[in-house]
C-alpha cells in the first residue's frame, strides 16, 4: 500500500528524525518529493510511504503524536484555474500529464494531483503563475 501525504511541521518540530523513524519503526520505504524550512522554522514535506497496511496505520498515529498535521488529500502543488488563461505552455513540461487538455475545442485545462510526481516544471513554465506550491512560498 502508498499514501501521499504532505506534512506540515510546527516550530521546533523541524528537528525530529521523522523519516527515520518512519523507516526504522514503522518499517515503511519512504519516497520523499519536496521539503522546506521556513524561515519562522516552520516545515513542510511531501513524501510517498509504502508498506503493509497496519504499519501504515502506526505510522500515522506515530506523526500525530509528534504533533505534525497530516494531509492526505493535498500534495503542496496549486493550479489555479482562475489565474490559468489555458495557454498550454505548462503541458509540454509535464511528463505524467498530472496538467492536461480536458476539451480539446475550448483547450480547457484541468490539473489531477493523483498524477503529479512534483517535478515543479508547470511552475517554472506558467508565465501566468498559476502553478504555485507551499514549499516555496
Amino acid at each position: 500500500m502508498t499514501k501521499k501525504l504532505l506534512l506540515h511541521f510546527k516550530k521546533n518540530d523541524t528537528e525530529k528524525p521523522i523519516v527515520y523513524r518512519l523507516v526504522k519503526d514503522h518499517d515503511l520505504v519512504v519516497n520523499i518529493f519536496r521539503a522546506k524550512i521556513t524561515p519562522d522554522e516552520t516545515g513542510y514535506l511531501v513524501l510517498d510511504i509504502s508498506g503493509e497496511e497496519e504499519n501504515i496505520k502506526k505510522a500515522l498515529k506515530f506523526l500525530k503524536s509528534e504533533n505534525i498535521e497530516i494531509n492526505e488529500t493535498d500534495n503542496g502543488i496549486r493550479w489555479d484555474k482562475d489565474t490559468c488563461i489555458q495557454c498550454g505552455n505548462c503541458l509540454s513540461h509535464c511528463p505524467t500529464d498530472a496538467l492536461f487538455i480536458i476539451d480539446r475545442k475550448s483547450r480547457r485545462m484541468e490539473y489531477n494531483m493523483e498524477k503529479c510526481i512534483q517535478c515543479l516544471s508547470c511552475i517554472e513554465n506558467c508565465p501566468f503563475g498559476a502553478c504555485s506550491s507551499i514549499c516555496f512560498q
